[in-house]
């Protein structure tokens, strides 16, 4: 965990930072991603915490949403739901190449450049938000474009409590 962290500082990528929640657990992270630009989400600074397992990187870490976001791809909760944190192997449902899902090589950048590309073009075919899998679908520029200027302009006003 020391390397990774030490990894990311050597090469940060531009569109979110990351820091350790608490300095005594390597486990923990915040991380603070700036919504795309020329996406809805431009201007947002969305709050979220990366949660390891213990066995990785043979494991894929949790991603939780802290800031409010409204997005098809990110449940109701803050859950973030993309391929690449899905836990590794055959997808029983059918949806994903086991190649689409967690592998060891991936690094909290490349769980970040998957986020930051999520915002900019959400995947509603296997929606953890229904609601706005729905909205995004049917009403892009109407109700699913206010929600999320909202959340964006909440954003800004909390990055940094």
């Amino acid at each position: 965990m020391e390397t990774l962290w030490q990894e990311l500082n050597k090469n940060p990528v531009e569109g979110f930072s990351a820091g350790l929640i608490d300095d005594n657990d390597l486990y923990r992270w915040e991380v603070l991603i700036i919504g795309p630009p020329d996406t809805l989400y431009e201007g947002g600074v969305f709050k979220a915490h990366l949660t390891f397992p213990k066995d990785y990187p043979l494991r894929p870490p949790k991603m939780k949403f802290i800031t409010e976001i409204w997005h098809p791809n990110v449940d109701k909760n803050g859950d973030v739901c993309i391929s690449i944190l899905h836990e590794p192997g055959e997808d029983k449902y059918g949806y994903e190449k086991p190649e689409e899902r967690w592998l060891p090589i991936h690094t909290v950048e490349t769980i970040m450049i998957s986020v930051i590309s999520m915002l900019a073009d959400p995947n509603g075919d296997s929606p953890a938000n229904v609601d706005a899998a729905k909205e995004w679908r049917e009403d892009r520029n109407g109700e699913f474009k206010r929600k999320v200027a909202r959340c964006v302009r909440k954003s800004q006003e909390t990055a940094f409590e």
